[in-house]
């Protein structure tokens, strides 16, 4: 188990660097950056030299925009590991660690509400449909868990957005923008809660119907196949009740598998929020990473990719040490998934 454990972790390390390298140099293949831009403002509006206007941005973005790429990667890496992940060019004198502490608790707020929504929903609609195999509530619900799974999050806002915002008029788009009213002081109260509720409402929606298919599909197969398992079989010979049967037997172990893959998808909350924020206007990470790719703001892209990397990495992890729990010949060599 110790040596099983040490590859996953090594793995998970090797993934982690790999990204964060070819994220470094891949968005600085980006056309344009805020430094030349800046440097080429302060020429035409002021006329001083090319290498002034440089100097300038160079303390002002702490950046040298002449130094070779290769020295900027190592001093970058180093800084990373000090926990530094240096300052947004968008905001010069914010660092990238208060723009990620900003905007990320709002993404995990309302992505991990819609999650557990989505998840409780589609365990119940799951085993629905496997106990009522062939009936027109199982043909329904899974046409419509299939129709919910293959429509993008994105164009799922879009429809929430013309229907219930502008033809049905449910909802003030222009008030629900942002992560909460402003003016309105941050607290830990019933209030607050209302209000960061009402704006987090949408993208909830948008995020909790495009995940319940996937689950109530995946949940009504497990089951299937539990209700053939030979322990199901006994239990119904002992006499034991249905409603017995379905919670202790049958519910509880088709459930199960669905956990390793509910890790997996968490670690997916933060890159998956780009488009659905940028919809509803919603203050979050996926919002703030939308716009450091549009203003070309390097470090803030890189610390919040890095974010997403260790989130996937970190839940693909704690998913392969669920599922060894479960199944302990996942930790076997030559069983084929050691």
């Amino acid at each position: 188990m110790n040596a099983w454990l040490v590859r996953r972790i090594a793995k998970a390390l090797l993934t982690v660097f790999i990204v964060t390298t070819g994220t470094f140099f891949l968005v600085r293949l980006l056309p344009g950056n805020p430094v030349e831009t800046y440097i080429q403002t302060q020429i035409a509006q002021t006329g001083i030299s090319y290498a002034d206007a440089a100097s300038q941005a160079k303390n002002l973005f702490s950046l040298d925009p002449d130094e070779p790429l290769i020295l900027q990667y190592v001093q970058y890496m180093l800084n990373l590991l000090q926990g530094d992940f240096g300052n947004s060019l968008l905001s010069p004198g914010t660092t990238v660690a208060e723009v990620i502490k900003t905007y990320l608790p709002w993404t995990l707020f309302s992505v991990g509400i819609a999650q557990i929504l989505s998840f409780g929903v589609g365990i119940l609609a799951g085993m629905v449909m496997a106990y009522r195999r062939e009936s027109w509530i199982d043909h329904l619900l899974t046409s419509l868990g299939a129709l919910l799974h293959a429509i993008p999050n994105y164009i799922l806002a879009i429809l929430i957005v013309v229907f219930l915002g502008v033809k049905l008029q449910w909802f003030n788009l222009t008030e629900a923008r942002g992560s909460y009213t402003p003016g309105v002081e941050p607290s830990f109260s019933l209030s607050f809660l209302n209000d960061i509720l009402y704006h987090a409402t949408l993208p909830i929606l948008a995020y909790a119907l495009t995940t319940v298919g996937s689950w109530a599909l995946v949940m009504k197969s497990s089951t299937v196949e539990t209700l053939g398992e030979d322990y199901v079989t006994v239990a119904r010979a002992r006499g034991l009740s249905d409603a017995r049967i379905r919670g202790g037997y049958v519910g509880r172990n088709a459930v199960l598998p669905l956990f390793s893959v509910l890790a997996v998808q968490l670690g997916f909350v933060v890159g998956g929020s780009i488009f659905v924020e940028r919809i509803f206007g919603y203050q979050g990470i996926g919002f703030s990473l939308y716009n450091a790719v549009s203003g070309r703001d390097y470090p803030v892209l890189q610390g919040i990719f890095l974010v997403i990397t260790i989130s996937v990495v970190v839940a693909n992890l704690l998913a392969d040490i669920l599922y060894s729990r479960l199944d302990p010949r996942v930790r076997v060599p030559g069983t084929g998934q050691g």
